[in-house]
């Protein structure tokens, strides 16, 4: 666990905050939205996304920090310089402060609502990648909420064996485990695991 560890370009991290003293972050279905789509406004254009999952009081992400030097053919960047310079945790900075602006406005509430620097922890194989990826989708599962990811709507798990769009990184994440078959089997031993070791 690192919380200072520099975001590099072109690495995968696993980034996980939670509420401050362990307060709630989301106390109703329209504040995840509106987390998650503060995440894609400030984070989709640095970031590819591979997992998450909000929690009532905390969240995980799995994503990689894009390479973009070199990139000025990219499509939708204007501003691709300003991108390059700035650091990467700044957005994720950007995310935090807009998010807690907006919820302390609607619940009357002031000071700050994120633990401070938020954990970043670099992952180096793929076997980490597969590993982190279950852990993510089972933290439902691991603290009660549901039996199986299947059955938690907030996390990427269904996004993964949809076949609808999605602003994950899906075909890549099943081509970790070599087909979607392998990605269920893989996702219910782990959930049998959770399930014996919860016992």
């Amino acid at each position: 666990m690192n919380r200072n560890e520099t975001l590099e370009h072109g690495c995968f991290y696993h980034l996980y905050n939670r509420g401050i003293d362990g307060c709630d972050l989301f106390r109703e279905t329209t504040n995840y939205e509106y987390f998650f789509n503060l995440y894609l406004k400030h984070i989709e254009p640095i970031a590819d996304t591979f997992a998450w999952v909000l929690m009532k009081n905390h969240f995980h992400f799995l994503l990689r920090i894009k390479d973009l030097s070199g990139s000025s053919d990219l499509p939708g960047f204007k501003n691709l310089e300003g991108l390059v310079k700035k650091p990467p945790y700044q957005y994720f900075s950007n995310l935090f402060n807009a998010y807690t602006k907006a919820f302390n406005r609607k619940y009357d509430r002031t000071g700050s609502l994120f633990e401070k620097n938020f954990h970043r922890k670099h992952i180096a194989t793929e076997d980490y990648l597969k590993q982190v990826l279950l852990y993510i989708h089972h933290n439902p599962v691991h603290h009660g909420f549901c039996d199986h990811p299947s059955e938690y709507p907030w996390s990427s798990y269904l996004s993964c064996v949809s076949i609808k769009p999605t602003h994950l990184h899906r075909d890549a994440v099943i081509g970790w485990f070599d087909d979607l078959g392998n990605f269920n089997y893989c996702h219910d031993e782990f959930t049998r695991i959770e399930k014996w070791l919860a016992v």
